[in-house]
């Protein structure tokens, strides 16, 4: 019963995905809030930097939106929140979900490139700008690396100038502003963007990479979050509140 309940709701989720890709050009950008714009570039870089997580549970995911390294801003969503975002993603057929060992263990992915004709170095670029906000071609190569591993700075360059052309872009080269000496980049998911001075403060001099101990301070905050769905869904089962 449960095995055709799974192979129903990936049918439905595959059918709702089709419908969504016959009814709007794959070309045409959305146009989404913050809230979906965190979950689904979080969906989209957890796909690639802790695979064994992925798809992700609910409380998996509102960790990984919350969590304090590689995102900016820093928010404090609760489940509902990231409840409503994914429902919206679902219907524009951006997300679908998987079931796990029970069908109350919904786990959710992410369908952008399946939406999008984008290969994983387009997709990890375009997951930081998301995630991280406007960035410099140096500091994307630095970032990028859990991700997708650039050979250098011009294949960076290369993959951005593609994404910023065609007929639909997905990223806009900002203006520099007085004593900037890179170019930026930020996404066009959102519309416009909208540019603030901090999106232009330039990164602290001297300071070391971080991006070991944030990879250990991510994969802890993942494991956590499992953790409190499994002893949440084994307090359920013993009729524990």
């Amino acid at each position: 019963m449960i095995l055709a309940f799974r192979k129903s709701a990936f049918f439905f989720d595959a059918i709702k995905t089709c419908l969504y890709l016959a009814m709007d050009s794959p070309q045409t950008l959305p146009v989404l809030d913050a809230e979906e714009l965190r979950v689904l570039g979080t969906l989209m870089e957890k796909a690639k930097t802790t695979p064994d997580y992925y798809p992700m549970t609910l409380n998996g995911l509102v960790a990984a939106c919350n969590q304090k390294t590689s995102r900016k801003p820093v928010v404090n969503y609760d489940d509902d929140t990231v409840i409503n975002a994914l429902n919206s993603l679902k219907r524009r057929g951006l997300i679908s979900t998987a079931t796990g060992g029970s069908i109350r263990n919904i786990k959710y992915k992410h369908n952008f490139a399946i939406v999008f004709p984008v290969i994983p170095s387009e997709v990890a670029l375009i997951c930081l700008l998301i995630l991280r906000g406007p960035q410099t071609p140096g500091e994307l190569n630095t970032n990028s690396g859990r991700m997708y591993e650039f050979d250098s700075i011009e294949d960076v360059q290369e993959i951005l100038d593609k994404l910023a052309g065609g007929e639909t872009p997905y990223i806009v080269q900002l203006p520099k502003r007085p004593g900037q000496k890179e170019v930026r980049y930020a996404h066009l998911l959102g519309g416009t963007p909208e540019i603030n001075d901090d999106d232009f403060a330039d990164e602290p001099s001297g300071r070391p990479s971080s991006s070991a101990m944030e990879a250990r301070l991510t994969k802890a905050e993942q494991e956590i979050a499992e953790l409190k769905e499994t002893v949440g869904r084994l307090m359920r089962e013993l009729g524990v509140e």
